[in-house]
């Protein structure tokens, strides 16, 4: 298919292609950077929420819901499942789509579950390209519903405009014992399945720590949303809060400010990639290898190997 004609086609928001542009730019494909430079003039229009949390916080069944709620509300949604074994593929291999959640069907949501291929932050890589690729396809709202992996969870928040960290009530005691990190990243909590004993007095722990942040009187100040994802109770408030949020960051100037702090973090790592694949070409690699031995033994310290590696590497860069 010509480039032009598919670039159109994700522009529709044909699935098929969307989903063809996913595929193509997770598989590091030789393809992936001109099609992300394409579809670049068209997004910034979605409006991109994080769900994050601890595992068995019920951030699936969150999602779930809030997509429905967007749903009713004529927004098309799309939703980046950054785990192999997502609820959406019914717990299954990556890619098994046999038995899908109830928004599945829907014509106006779109789901891609993807592994975080090693990222320690719990977000693969390749997750905000595949989120450009729905924002270009004219999705409204994208959500990243993210491994739970604690407080390594950190770069959803570079991913998302709204962080939602969903907490549950026998959170209570160890919500004490988390590190600032995925504290600190949450835009607001939500504490699900509330309707559990302990739910009060994970609010006061949380409310707690809160109250020690560094704040002024314009900061925002994360609030608590209690909910019961299961029985659909909350959404409304969660989806309030997202719509408060989004409003701060517009009328503050600081969805703008933020995005291009993203960016600027983006583009230095798409530029370290591209120096790291240059740096270890063929000969680079083979030199590093003979290296190994006199360093064993000895006689040359690594420090000395990497200077010596990389003034080849500037040489090189020179001629």
């Amino acid at each position: 298919m010509p480039a032009d004609i598919f670039i159109e086609r994700i522009f529709k928001n044909d699935k098929r292609a969307v989903s063809r542009a996913i595929s193509i730019v997770e598989s590091g494909n030789s393809n992936s950077t001109e099609l992300l430079k394409e579809l670049h003039k068209n997004i910034g229009h979605a409006y991109r929420i994080g769900i994050t949390g601890p595992p068995g916080a019920g951030k699936s069944t969150l999602t779930n819901q809030l997509t429905k709620y967007y749903r009713k509300h004529d927004k098309k949604v799309g939703i980046i499942a950054v785990d192999p074994t997502s609820p959406f593929t019914g717990g299954a291999l990556l890619g098994d789509r046999v038995r899908m959640s109830d928004v599945g069907s829907d014509a106006g949501v779109f789901i891609r579950s993807m592994a975080t291929r090693g990222s320690l932050g719990g977000l693969s890589k390749k997750t905000i390209d595949a989120a450009d690729i729905l924002d270009a396809a004219g999705y409204d709202i994208i959500l990243f519903e993210t491994v739970g992996v604690g407080q390594s969870e950190l770069d959803v928040a570079r991913a998302a405009d709204t962080t939602i960290v969903v907490l549950v009530p026998e959170s209570g005691d160890s919500i004490q014992a988390m590190k600032a990190g995925l504290m600190e990243i949450a835009d607001f909590f939500v504490l699900n399945k509330s309707d559990r004993p302990g739910s009060e007095s994970a609010i006061v722990a949380l409310r707690t720590i809160l109250m020690l942040r560094d704040h002024t009187e314009k900061s925002w100040m994360p609030n608590i949303i209690k909910a019961v994802a299961s029985e659909n109770i909350g959404m409304n408030e969660i989806a309030d809060e997202i719509e408060r949020h989004q409003s701060y960051l517009i009328n503050n100037g600081l969805l703008k400010e933020k995005r291009e702090a993203n960016y600027k973090v983006r583009i230095k790592e798409i530029v370290e990639f591209l120096l790291k694949n240059e740096l270890w070409k063929s000969e680079r690699a083979e030199s590093l290898e003979a290296s190994l031995a006199k360093v064993v033994e000895g006689e040359t310290s690594p420090y000395q190997i990497a200077e010596l590696l990389f003034n080849n590497f500037k040489s090189s860069i020179k001629h």
